[in-house]
């Protein structure tokens, strides 16, 4: 079994990666064409084959099943703080209030902690600034937040959602 593992291994290190690649090429070429699956998919095995060496370790997901669940989770997030930051920027200024909070974090997986900053990112009206040290051996990801009148429900709120979340899926 490990003799056959090696070979697949070595030509697919990661079939997520890959999927994903080929899902994003397709959306973007907006057609299923033959022509297009075929270069799509050149470029879904290809990829992760060359960048193989600048992954620290091999990614193990525990749950996959529940990265559908994060990315419906992350999408409605999305568009509900769209027109959260829409309505903040045609509105009065006196209705902004930006604000920097430290949310501790629990993640160890560095591409975990990567993906809940991207996610923080993503989100409309926030945006992840460094990853710096607690003082005491941990980590704290520092967040802009472009409203935040309530700084402990905004590292709350992102722990809940998130942090709880991947922490299920890649830990």
């Amino acid at each position: 079994m490990s003799a056959a593992r090696g070979p697949v291994r070595r030509l697919l290190p990661h079939p997520l990666l890959s999927l994903l690649l080929l899902a994003c090429w397709l959306c973007l070429q907006n057609s299923l064409a033959p022509g297009q699956v075929l270069l799509g998919s050149a470029f879904a095995l290809a990829i992760p084959v060359f960048t193989r060496r600048f992954w620290p370790e091999s990614l193990l997901v525990h749950r996959p099943g529940r990265l559908f669940g994060y990315a419906a989770l992350l999408v409605y997030d999305i568009v509900v703080a769209n027109l959260q930051v829409a309505a903040l920027i045609l509105g009065p200024r006196a209705r902004l209030a930006p604000t920097y909070v430290r949310v501790p974090l629990d993640l160890r997986n560095d591409f975990a902690v990567t993906i809940l900053a991207s996610t923080v990112t993503l989100t409309p009206g926030t945006i992840s600034v460094d990853i710096a040290g607690d003082g005491s051996g941990g980590r704290v990801l520092v967040v802009h937040a472009l409203r935040c009148l309530d700084p402990p429900e905004l590292i709350r709120s992102i722990k809940d959602r998130y942090e709880r979340r991947l922490m299920e899926i890649l830990e």
